[in-house]
């Protein structure tokens, strides 16, 4: 089975985050058509991405929201 390519394979909220993920264009688009314009990648949303514990997609946008909410944006 090939890597997921994070740069042009298709991403849904199932797609799940593999050893090979990266913050590229594709997840960037994929991650402001879930969060809004204001999307963003800060160090803690990104270490949190790669903590070792299984997530998908989905997690990430879910995650993102639950912070932005948190922090009262």
């Amino acid at each position: 089975m090939k890597d997921f390519d994070w740069h042009a394979d298709a991403i849904d909220r199932n797609t799940a985050i593999t050893a090979s993920y990266r913050n590229t264009q594709n997840v960037r688009r994929f991650l402001t058509a879930h969060c809004g314009k204001d999307f963003a990648f800060d160090r803690p949303f990104m270490a949190w991405i790669k903590d070792g514990r299984a997530k998908t997609m989905g997690d990430l946008a879910d995650e993102w929201m639950r912070l932005r909410k948190e922090n009262g944006r």
